[in-house]
């Protein structure tokens, strides 16, 4: 078979179809929670299901707003996930470049053992942690979780691939033109990193925006709860309204979207390029 000149077989067919069809099948459930967002409680569940009402009911997205303190809640977890965004950046860029440019004692065993880190689950030593921030009198407090966060061992991995890429000899010549290593970091490398930092953006906005379990251990004053928690209070209090709960769903996925959408083009180079030397 020949499409526009191309010889396309049997086997690209299948591939192709196969995707679609996965593709719509993970669609699916987010195409059913906007469907929902717009009806009736008890329209939700209907059978056969009504995918575009025949009559939206947009009030949904505007109760929302008055039956908690989404506002509120959008508002903390904006602010705790661009600060530990452009914390780890900083912070796993910077060791990135320590790790792949330079040279000192035991680096190899150093990168090692931090990397090791990524292979113990957060709730082993989660316990430890909150002891440590209670004994700093951090509890309840925004801070907590941005230290936390602040630093992440797969960031620097992450980051460290694609200084690896990045030819020794750009920053020899820098080096011998007069700059420091500071220097090298924010004008050479940073620069040239753009879809690696874009692929660590996407991965820490997507993980910071989601998380629930951090700010539900240290987080119990409803004015610094994050949109998670408050979306799980919502549905403990509203357990029959699903229209309401799937436009709240609705509404905190939105910023995840945007940011994604705006940073794709760069996503799959990034990862790409991450993987190029080990």
């Amino acid at each position: 078979m020949r499409i526009m000149g191309r010889k396309v077989t049997v086997g690209t067919i299948a591939v192709y179809a196969t995707v679609i069809a996965i593709t719509i099948i993970m669609l699916l459930p987010f195409a059913w929670m906007l469907s929902a967002s717009l009806k009736l409680s008890r329209d939700v569940f209907a059978f056969p299901i009504e995918w575009i009402p025949a009559q939206p009911r947009w009030e949904n997205y505007t109760e929302i707003w008055t039956k908690i303190p989404l506002a509120l809640f959008i508002y903390n977890t904006s602010k705790l996930t661009i600060i530990v965004t452009i914390m780890q950046l900083l912070t796993s860029s910077f060791a990135a470049y320590a790790f792949a440019k330079l040279h000192f004692p035991y680096k190899n065993t150093l990168f090692l053992g931090y990397i090791a880190t990524i292979a113990m689950p957060w709730q082993v030593y989660m316990v430890p942690q909150f002891l440590l921030m209670r004994e700093f009198g951090l509890n309840n407090t925004h801070l907590a979780l941005i230290l936390l966060q602040a630093f992440t061992a797969f960031g620097v991995f992450l980051m460290r691939q694609f200084y690896m890429s990045i030819p020794n000899e750009l920053c020899e010549a820098a080096r011998i033109d007069g700059m420091n290593e500071y220097q090298i970091w924010a004008k050479i490398m940073l620069p040239l990193s753009k879809p690696a930092l874009s692929t660590l953006t996407i991965f820490t906005f997507v993980t910071t925006w989601n998380d629930f379990l951090g700010p539900m251990i240290y987080l119990t004053k409803t004015e610094l709860k994050t949109i998670q928690i408050g979306l799980r209070m919502f549905i403990s209090q509203y357990s029959a309204e699903y229209g309401l709960i799937m436009a709240a769903s609705v509404v905190a996925l939105i910023p995840v979207l945007i940011v994604f959408l705006a940073l794709q083009r760069f996503f799959v180079e990034g990862v790409a390029s991450s993987g190029i030397k080990g």
